[in-house]
């Protein structure tokens, strides 16, 4: 191409960043004393979209072969923007990334121009294996250079250790706890929600809903019936998983597109009910003052109340807030391990190859005289249990409910855990879930970019690995080599 087309192209791209980055970050609602207004930052964007400009022609002349003049040029302007002073620590990190995102295309470029070369011939792969990093050093990458099996468990058992002891390591803050907390709770949703998308592949769009039942299950009979929390825990999974057969039964008739439109309707329809039926749910105001879970009736509070006693009492240690959370952290721990041995082991079961069979082929899978509404209802009813348990200990950690908390993003969060970590891949979905709940709180000092960084790295996974994190599962069961 011309250097006029480069420019051309460079400007286009340029301007297109400035236009969607205008109404995402060019403007930022304050408070005031008067009321609110618009607090501009056009200079911060047009800066962006002056290096997205800047990035975009320096790879195009590298595709044009200027490769050697740009290798000392964005190596020098990576070192110079470590020093510059931009205005806000994101727009730096993109300069930096971006002059050394270039240099390494144009040292890329450069080694696969030279090939005549004999002493650089032998470069030429590493040169393409640096530049290809990100894929080939990427979890799914990593986990099918090793042997599945006994390394698999292995890798499992080593994060389950980990998980045991990091509320006594040094990283376990408040905040730290809280945010594990959140991550187990989503992988204990989404292996229950693998077990209907991922086994069964029943597209699911309305997982939040059975997830609400469990919450204001609990949330009722703790408020009206005076049941704690390991009372209620089992009631709570039994109303999803009763809920679920009810709505199956009809429903499960339907395939493809159409299910899934029935399940969204679901979500909704509860998510109304909770708001509208005022005199049980509490309406949009929602069920406060719901009950912690104890220690074997052992309070965490400072006080314990009349006929109980404190846990810090019982033991003989100084009162701590931090104690409940750790508490809640081994509670939401073991129902995520129970569930994911559950899960591994359904699979290996009859029942769990017949949901495979059913996703695979749902005509073979009939001619084979298998009962496809069981499997599917089977499925169905025991992803809502999941679901419905993560409920009731969500309303337990959270004391407080409310309508608002189960919307279809959700459900749309926990789709998207499983769809990322790889469909019916358990260690994919955990990774997942690290991502998908852990990162933006990573990011959080970034404010409002932090959603950005979110997005940018949810599509560099995307097109680094499509098929999921760990795309690769292993099969249920082996079959032996047949002797000629």
């Amino acid at each position: 191409m011309s250097m006029q087309a480069r420019l051309r192209d460079a400007s286009l791209t340029a301007l297109i960043a400035f236009i969607l980055a205008l109404p995402l970050a060019g403007a930022r609602t304050i408070d005031g004393l008067n009321g609110l207004f618009v607090e501009w930052h056009l200079g911060e964007v047009a800066l962006a979209a002056a290096l997205i400009f800047l990035g975009r022609l320096l790879l195009g002349l590298i595709e044009d072969g200027y490769s050697r003049f740009i290798v000392p040029g964005a190596f020098i302007f990576g070192a110079i923007a470590i020093y510059l002073p931009f205005p806000t620590q994101f727009l730096k990190t993109i300069a930096v990334l971006g002059a050394f995102v270039v240099l390494g295309r144009a040292i890329y470029e450069l080694f696969c121009h030279s090939r005549e070369n004999s002493k650089l011939a032998k470069h030429v792969n590493v040169a393409h294996g640096l530049y290809d990093a990100p894929t080939r050093f990427s979890v799914s990458a990593f986990a099918s250079m090793i042997k599945f099996g006994r390394n698999l468990k292995a890798i499992s058992l080593l994060l389950i250790l980990i998980a045991v002891i990091f509320p006594f390591t040094s990283m376990a803050s408040r905040y730290a706890l809280d945010v594990a907390i959140m991550v187990l709770t989503y992988v204990m949703l989404a292996w229950g929600l693998n077990i209907t998308v991922g086994y069964a592949g029943l597209l699911d769009l309305g997982y939040a809903g059975f997830y609400a039942l469990g919450a204001y299950s609990y949330g009722v009979l703790a408020q009206y019936c005076g049941i704690g929390f390991w009372g209620a825990l089992p009631i709570a999974g039994a109303v999803a998983a009763g809920t679920a057969l009810l709505l199956g039964l009809p429903v499960l008739r339907l395939r493809g597109d159409y299910f899934a439109i029935v399940t969204l309707g679901f979500g909704e329809i509860v998510r109304l009910v909770l708001i509208n039926w005022t005199s049980l749910t509490g309406g949009p105001n929602g069920i406060s003052g719901i009950p912690r879970p104890s220690f074997f009736g052992l309070e965490f509070v400072r006080e314990a109340s009349p006929g109980h006693q404190a846990f810090h009492e019982f033991f003989g240690l100084n009162f701590d807030p931090v104690q409940r959370v750790i508490f809640l952290y081994y509670i939401i721990l073991g129902l995520a391990l129970f569930i994911g041995w559950l899960a591994a082991r359904l699979r290996k079961l009859p029942i769990g190859r017949a949901w495979e069979a059913y996703r695979e082929d749902e005509i073979a899978c009939a001619s084979l005289g298998i009962n496809r509404t069981r499997i599917k209802l089977a499925a169905y009813s025991l992803g809502a249990t999941v679901a419905g348990l993560a409920g009731a200990f969500f309303a337990a950690r959270q004391g407080f409910i409310s309508p608002e908390s189960f919307t279809f993003t959700e459900s749309a969060t926990m789709l998207a855990i499983v769809i990322l970590g790889g469909i019916g891949h358990p260690l994919g979905i955990v990774l997942a879930a690290l991502f998908i709940i852990g990162m933006p709180e990573l990011f959080r000092e970034l404010e409002q970019y932090r959603m950005l960084a979110f997005g940018i790295g949810l599509v560099l996974i995307m097109i680094w690995r499509p098929g999921g994190m760990m795309a690769q599962r292993m099969p249920t069961i082996r079959l032996g080599q047949v002797s000629p």
